[in-house]
């Protein structure tokens, strides 16, 4: 279901793959049983290999995974939150097209 570009990840490695990255980091909060979480897979799994050594995307099962999304205050999936230097810039909420995902992130790797 995922491509070799998204990297599955766990509560006890999100420091190190998010927050100690040295590229700017999408994560998807997601679960494997909902509906939109997966359709938003498959877009990210298109879009990753454009953005390869410019952003890292990430994906977390929140059912397994429940202590991250809730420090962050993930209430919904799928959320996005697009983090630099350690630090959330920008957040996506529910699922959207392609073409609005593109330009969320365009927009959000401009910000400082």
């Amino acid at each position: 279901m995922s491509s070799e570009l998204i990297k599955n990840i766990t509560d006890a490695s999100f420091e190190v793959d998010v927050l100690k990255s040295e590229l700017p980091v999408l994560v998807d909060f997601w679960a494997p049983s909902h509906r939109p979480s997966i359709m938003m897979v498959a877009i990210l799994n298109e879009i990753a290999e454009a953005y390869k050594g410019k952003l890292t995307f990430v994906k977390l099962n929140v059912d397994e995974n429940p202590e991250t999304p809730t420090m962050l205050g993930v209430r919904g999936i799928p959320m996005m939150k697009l983090f630099k230097d350690g630090s959330v810039v920008a957040n996506q909420n529910g699922a959207v097209p392609r073409p609005q995902l593109e330009s969320f992130i365009e927009e959000s790797l401009k910000q400082n």
